[in-house]
């Protein structure tokens, strides 16, 4: 089977790692994140062309502090070391490490000391982004500085015998003026990359892994119209045809006139869906529920038990295929590397025992944009590819709350009205994700000279690269107060709007 080469990320719980693998990616080098505590005895290195060591909140010198194996030293594969993982370097090869008189946090002025090819085309002084409380003090042996800062002479080491570098600053961030170079360098340099992992050959190796998985069996395709699911059924329909089933759950809990233009615009690219009214169970089994953890739990067994019979209608169904993100994974759960859970994901944690189903989830190691730049590529109209994310519990979660009929109409209608101005006023393709968000709150207010008591929407839009990360979209004041006042006026039982302004982190996207 097809593989290209990749670039390992081990992560010791750094907040950027996850920007290590976008870095590497848009550079054309495929890169994988795994646990710092992974066990890599039988690990497969053979595609593996470089190791990335992340950077880490703890101190080498901590008793459980997580620790490096010795033998990815030892493979004689390029390594580099940031920050925490410099220091690994260090401590495991007979350097010393200590405390710094002076810790550094955020800009600073590095020199380069030394040639290497680590620093080709970097200029002698240049603006790096520090994050620390440890520094080297003494280089292993083979080592040498090849970067320094006013406060710590090893800034960055070098051993280009065994093609191992360490530097105690991030490049993977923007505040680091040359940091995507000084990566570049490491990638095809050191590395010897060829910056092949392209959205075309994605899909080259996803439809081989999908044919090698599938064989000769049947799968279903959990569709609901968005980015993910619209891309995971064009990749199936690719790889095995007809032998993909994508099935469209109505759970009651979509959008405005959703359900019709999903099932309008797959007939309008070829591929056929089973559509299922299921709204009435979804919303029977939500009756009552404020908790949001317990709505998502309810919601997706509610998907498995239909999913069940639909497959059981079918015949014999082996599969069932998932639009599983990268940053699903990461969020909801503990998922490569020290990190906290989140939020648990519709999409997972596995299927029943009972469903007898094998899951397949062929965007499980891609980024929001790589699924569009992959959909674009696989043909996909751009109503799919551009459209904004929305969560697979649907409006569900953006009801705070019990979740009723009637409050299901009031927030469609509010929604509505934001997301048509936004096309409006040709700000929907300027934003990440927008959405409106019914509050457990009523408040007064005045309508006709009479005093109301209604409720509340809260309005969100975020600028964001891949959801890891996202800031609140400065929308302007015009805008937010013609859909406040339309929202108001058009939607009964609303009399507030209110703009959130919160990013993330600290914030989720989502408010639920």
């Amino acid at each position: 089977m097809t593989r290209n080469q990749k670039i390992l990320i081990i992560d010791y719980g750094s907040q950027y790692t996850q920007l290590i693998a976008r870095r590497i990616r848009e550079m054309g080098v495929y890169s994988e994140i795994v646990s710092g505590r992974h066990d890599f005895a039988g690990y497969d290195f053979e595609s593996v062309a470089g190791i990335i060591l992340s950077g880490g909140p703890s101190s080498v010198q901590e008793k459980g502090a997580p620790s490096l194996d010795d033998r990815l030293l030892h493979l004689g594969i390029p390594v580099l070391g940031i920050c925490y993982g410099l220091q690994l370097i260090s401590h495991n090869l007979g350097g010393s490490v200590s405390r710094s008189h002076r810790r550094e946090y955020g800009r600073a002025a590095m020199t380069v000391t030394s040639e290497s090819e680590l620093f080709t085309a970097i200029p002698p002084t240049s603006q790096v982004w520090m994050s620390h409380g440890d520094h080297v003090k003494e280089p292993p042996p083979g080592f040498f500085a090849i970067g320094s800062t006013s406060n710590i002479e090893n800034a960055a080491i070098a051993d280009p015998v065994r093609r191992i570098y360490g530097v105690q600053f991030h490049p993977e961030v923007s505040h680091t003026e040359h940091g995507q170079k000084i990566l570049h360098n490491f990638l095809f340099d050191i590395c010897f990359c060829k910056g092949d992992w392209t959205p075309a050959s994605f899909v080259d190796v996803a439809v081989e892994k999908i044919q090698h998985t599938v064989g000769k069996g049947k799968v279903i395709c959990g569709l609901s119209g968005g980015v993910d699911s619209a891309v995971v059924a064009a990749l199936l329909h690719k790889a095995i045809g007809n032998k993909a089933i994508p099935v469209f759950i109505d759970n009651g809990l979509l959008r405005k006139d959703e359900a019709k233009q999903v099932v309008t615009a797959f007939k309008e690219i070829g591929i056929r869906i089973k559509k299922v009214d299921s709204s009435k169970l979804f919303l029977r089994r939500l009756k009552g529920i404020t908790n949001p953890e317990i709505k998502r739990q309810k919601i997706g067994r509610a998907f498995i038990e239909v999913f069940t019979d639909v497959a059981a209608d079918l015949g014999k169904v082996d599969f069932l295929a998932q639009g599983t993100l990268y940053p699903d994974l990461i969020e909801s759960q503990s998922f490569k590397g020290p990190s906290a859970t989140i939020k648990t994901h519709h999409n997972v944690g596995g299927l029943p025992k009972r469903m007898r189903l094998k899951l397949v989830e062929p965007l499980k190691e891609l980024f929001k944009d790589e699924v569009r730049a992959v959909g674009r590529e696989l043909g996909l109209p751009p109503e799919f590819i551009g459209r904004h994310p929305f969560p697979g519990p649907g409006l569900a979660v953006r009801i705070l709350g019990a979740v009723t009929p009637t409050r299901l109409a009031i927030l469609r209608e509010a929604d509505e009205i934001f997301i048509s101005e936004l096309r409006e006023w040709n700000l929907y393709d300027k934003v990440w994700q927008a959405l409106a968000v019914l509050l457990p709150v009523r408040s007064v207010g005045v309508m006709g000279d009479e005093r109301t008591y209604e409720g509340a929407v809260a309005l969100r839009a975020v600028t964001s690269q891949d959801a890891m990360t996202a800031d609140w979209a400065h929308l302007p004041a015009d805008f937010l107060s013609h859909v406040s006042n339309r929202i108001i006026n058009e939607v009964s039982g609303i009399n507030r709007v209110v703009y959130d302004i919160s990013s993330k982190p600290p914030a989720t996207i989502e408010w639920e």
